[in-house]
């Protein structure tokens, strides 16, 4: 008798396992996932970055005239430096913020901003550059 308990037993097993493998009503290999619903995102608004950055020190970016002044300026300090423009332009704006703030080591803070790719700026030149974001009067904004 025990040898058919098990058997039974066995077979039961096997047919729950082969009908729980295989269903007719679902296939689960086209099966897709179902989305449940969710708030959309709302859009980022757009930030007016002048508004954080004035109170910063930070001047607005410079155009035209002014921005060709500026980077004549730094061009005298270290020629290198306005190879890349764009870089050169927010280097001499952070610095701004740097000068207007008060913080310290600003020669050492302007080499460290005005090294960038392949431009090396040393301390005396950042002295320089700080001279001539002052003598053109970038800095006041």
């Amino acid at each position: 008798m025990n040898t058919r308990t098990t058997a039974a037993a066995l077979c039961a097993a096997a047919l729950l396992c082969l009908t729980a493998c295989s269903s007719d009503s679902d296939d689960h290999t086209t099966a897709k996932p179902t989305r449940t619903s969710s708030p959309k995102a709302s859009p980022t608004p757009s930030v007016d970055k002048s508004a954080a950055e004035k109170p910063a020190g930070i001047p607005p970016e410079p155009t035209a005239a002014k921005r060709a002044e500026l980077l004549r300026a730094l061009a005298a300090a270290n020629p290198d430096i306005v190879k890349y423009e764009d870089k050169a332009i927010d280097a001499a704006r952070n610095e701004c913020g740097a000068i207007n703030g008060g913080a310290r080591r600003l020669d050492w803070l302007a080499a460290q901003r005005f090294t960038y790719k392949d431009v090396t700026t040393n301390e005396v030149q950042g002295k320089q550059i700080n001279q001539a974001l002052e003598g053109i009067g970038f800095c006041k904004g």
